[in-house]
């Protein structure tokens, strides 16, 4: 067993009740390919949270969600603007060009975000000139790479901007439980409500096995979506294993109860280390991340006993990650480690 660390989300185990969901479904023979009742129950699920007109279509990671988001909105000319730290940009080995045919119209953003001016300033460059892409998708990540949270008036606004010039909003929401969890609002609040059309909706990072889904919020992005799925690489012959999963994160808002663990442990982690010498919390802790530089040599000797990654190498800036199983002793011990490293006593 490796350390418990700090270095991803993704590292944590599945949680009991998913797990308890996995071996409910595991009896018997059902139909495959979404045909059964586990994925006819996550789908009332899905409404339930996200508005009577959403449909969702389980996936199998993040990356892939992403990517179908894409694929059932642009066409081979149109692009994707999307802050330059996305998750679209830099983490997922050119999927969104390689495989969806979709340019990214890349943007320096504030805080991981991007703002109505940004966007405006972005969409307008060449529009209609046939020698250039054409901007389709307006693409943000909630929370962001950098672990802040888009308000619900800063989605609507994009949503306005992006529907104002013909553009359609998608949410990268991998992380979304965590935003819903900071601001202390439904996913629906976040995402429906504040005219998102279509959204990756992440399950992996909060306590499930492998599922994921892209709920479409706009009907005619799901025209052919099913195609789309299949063509993709992404339909589950056992889909009632991702669906069980899905119901189970969605059931007595689990996912909130996850993700807001994730977050305080995140906060209790800042609040122990922002005061220490040489130690400089970076960015706002907002959802489940830390951002922090240390002080020189200490990163590596803490990484001798804890597992987490430098964000940026030039600068020196680390990320620590909180999941829905990281406890307040994990936290207290790190925070301890740090004080050692800063007393050079590590």
């Amino acid at each position: 067993m490796s350390a418990r660390g700090f270095a991803s989300d993704n590292q944590a185990g599945i949680h009991p009740a998913v797990l308890d969901a996995i071996a409910d479904a595991n009896v018997g023979h059902a139909a495959g390919y979404g045909h059964d009742a586990w994925t006819d129950r996550v789908q009332a699920r899905f409404r339930e949270h996200f508005g009577e007109a959403a449909q969702a279509f389980p996936v199998f990671n993040g990356t892939a969600a992403n990517v179908l988001a894409l694929r059932a909105a642009c066409r081979p000319w149109e692009a994707a603007i999307c802050a330059d730290t996305a998750h679209l940009n830099v983490d997922e080995c050119g999927a969104p060009e390689a495989i969806a045919g979709v340019k990214l119209l890349c943007v320096a953003g504030i805080d991981g975000k991007l703002t109505p001016d940004l966007v405006t300033a972005t969409a307008v460059v060449r529009r209609g000139d046939e020698h250039a892409v054409q901007a389709r998708v307006v693409s943000i990540s909630q929370s962001t790479e950098l672990g802040t949270v888009y308000s619900l008036d800063e989605v609507a606004a994009l949503a306005d901007v992006a529907h104002a010039r013909g553009l359609i909003l998608h949410m990268d929401g991998a992380r979304l439980s965590n935003a819903a969890a900071a601001l202390g609002v439904p996913l629906r609040a976040l995402s429906t409500d504040a005219g998102v059309d279509i959204v990756s909706f992440g399950g992996t990072k909060n306590g499930l096995l492998g599922a994921e889904a892209v709920v479409v919020l706009t009907a005619e992005l799901a025209d052919g979506f099913l195609y789309l799925r299949k063509q993709s690489l992404q339909l589950a012959s056992k889909m009632r294993f991702l669906a069980a999963q899905l119901d189970a994160l969605l059931t007595d808002e689990l996912y909130l109860r996850l993700a807001g663990h994730a977050n305080a442990m995140a906060r209790r982690l800042a609040a122990a280390v922002s005061d220490l010498p040489g130690v400089t919390i970076t960015r706002p802790v907002q959802a489940n991340a830390v951002f922090a530089t240390l002080p020189p040599g200490a990163v590596e000797r803490l990484q001798e006993r804890f597992p987490f990654y430098v964000w940026d190498e030039h600068s020196g800036e680390v990320r620590w990650m909180c999941a829905w199983d990281t406890t307040a002793a994990d936290v207290d011990a790190f925070a301890a480690a740090v004080v050692q490293v800063g007393a050079g006593a590590v």
